[in-house]
């Protein structure tokens, strides 16, 4: 029965450090939203975006701290990257390592989607991922 245990707990070990390697844990009932500009909205460029969390914290890329992590925007974005794999930086993923809470961004005319994607120091998203709802926006 012992041996039994022995084993079960090293099996939940290695499944927990597969995560972990995969990226980090995020906390159960973490959640990130876009404050504000709200879906639907028509709005004129640039464009301020506010970012919201619940259930973690922000802190910078490269930072090691339990339960934190910082945001990245995606922007047209139509496919998630690959889970344990880092966040392209390009202009579809804008990432805010430095612990920014907010940006102010230029988008052309048109219809625009917006989400964001909490990552952890670096800027691999969590496990399970902290990601927004997608919304979409209309530039004038």
């Amino acid at each position: 029965m012992i041996k039994k245990l022995l084993s079960i707990g090293a099996a939940a070990a290695w499944f927990v450090a597969m995560n972990v390697a995969a990226g980090t844990m995020s906390p159960q009932g973490a959640v990130v939203y876009i404050i504000s500009p709200a879906h639907g909205e028509v709005v004129q460029s640039p464009v301020t975006i506010k970012f919201g969390l619940k259930g973690m914290g922000v802190a910078p890329a490269g930072v090691d701290k339990p339960k934190t992590g910082h945001h990245h925007l995606l922007i047209d974005v139509d496919q998630l990257p690959a889970p344990g794999s880092p966040l392209p930086a390009d202009d579809h993923h804008k990432h805010f390592g430095g612990g920014q809470t907010e940006t102010v961004i230029e988008l052309a005319a048109g219809e625009h989607t917006l989400q964001l994607l909490l990552a952890d120091m670096n800027h691999i998203p969590h496990e399970p991922a902290v990601l927004s709802e997608k919304i979409t926006i209309v530039v004038k």
